[in-house]
C-alpha cells in the first residue's frame, strides 16, 4: 500500500495586497485609531471632573446670603440659606418622575434673611392628583426658615415646540432656566437652584448624583478601537489568496 498523499497547505497562501484596499484600510485604521484616542483623552478628563465633584461634596456647606456670590463652580456643593418663601412666586415644573409615578417638582423663591435676593429652592416631587392639568395645592411654609441641601444646575438642555424661550404662563412651567425666571418675575435670584434635603412634609426630596460620564467615553473608545481591529481583520481577509494546493505522491 502506497503512502498517504501529503498536502502542502501553507505554500498555497499568498499574501498580496492591492492598492485600493491597502489605502482605504490605511485611511480607516488612522481614523478609528484618533477618534478612540480622543475618546480616551475625554474619558481621562472626565475623571480630572468627577474627582472634581466628588471634593466638592465633601467641602462645608455654602452659607446662602445677602453676601453670596456664586456661580457654576458652586455646582454639587452642600448649601444653606435662611429667609422666608415666596409663595406668590412658587411654580410647578411639569412632566418629572419619581420611579413610575409622574408630577411635578416644586420650586418656590425664598427671600434671603436681611436681603433682596432669592434663591429658588426645589422642594420636592408631588405626584399629579384628579384635577390634573391643574397642580396640586402644595402649601408654602410662612415662617421663616433654614433650608439645607446640594446646589445644582436646572435642566437646561431640553426640546422646546413652539415659540424658543416663549415666556411661561401660570404656575405650571415645563423647563426652567434661570435667566428664564429672571426675565419673567423681574426677581434677583441666584444662578444655582437648591435640592432641598429633607423635603417638606408631603413631597420627596430631590438628589443628583454628581456624574462626569466617564463610562459613556470609555464605551465610545471601546467601540472605535474594535471597528480598528475589525479593518485590519478584513484587510487581511481581502488580500489573501488561496490557490488549490497540489497533491503529492512519495
Amino acid at each position: 500500500m502506497s503512502p498517504a498523499p501529503h498536502i502542502s497547505r501553507f505554500k498555497h497562501i499568498a499574501f498580496t495586497p492591492r492598492l485600493v484596499p491597502t489605502i482605504a484600510a490605511m485611511a480607516a485604521l488612522a481614523l478609528t485609531l484618533y477618534l478612540g484616542a480622543w475618546q480616551q483623552g475625554r474619558a481621562g478628563d472626565k475623571r480630572v471632573l468627577q474627582a472634581q465633584y466628588d471634593a466638592r461634596a465633601n467641602l462645608p456647606p455654602l452659607v446662602l446670603d445677602a453676601a453670596a456670590n456664586i456661580d457654576a463652580t458652586a455646582t454639587y456643593r452642600r448649601g444653606t440659606a435662611a429667609g422666608e418663601y415666596d409663595a406668590s412666586g412658587q411654580f410647578f415644573l411639569d412632566n418629572k418622575n419619581d420611579g413610575m409615578v409622574v408630577g411635578y417638582h416644586v420650586i418656590t423663591p425664598l427671600k434671603l434673611a436681611n436681603s433682596s435676593r432669592y434663591v429658588l429652592v426645589n422642594r420636592g416631587f408631588v405626584a399629579r392628583g384628579a384635577t390634573y392639568p391643574v397642580p396640586p395645592a402644595v402649601a408654602v411654609p410662612a415662617t421663616t426658615v433654614t433650608v439645607n441641601g446640594m446646589l445644582a444646575n436646572p435642566n437646561s438642555r431640553f426640546l422646546e415646540l413652539g415659540k424658543p424661550q416663549a415666556a411661561p404662563t401660570g404656575n405650571v412651567w415645563q423647563n426652567l432656566t434661570i435667566d428664564r425666571y429672571r426675565a419673567h418675575t423681574q426677581r434677583d435670584v441666584l444662578p444655582l437652584v437648591l435640592l432641598a434635603a429633607p423635603a417638606d412634609a408631603g413631597l420627596i426630596a430631590q438628589h443628583e448624583r454628581p456624574d462626569a460620564r466617564a463610562e459613556k467615553h470609555i464605551e465610545y473608545m471601546l467601540t472605535w478601537y474594535s471597528l480598528a481591529v475589525t479593518v485590519v481583520v478584513l484587510w487581511l481577509v481581502v488580500n489573501l489568496k488561496f490557490r488549490q494546493p497540489s497533491i503529492q505522491k512519495s
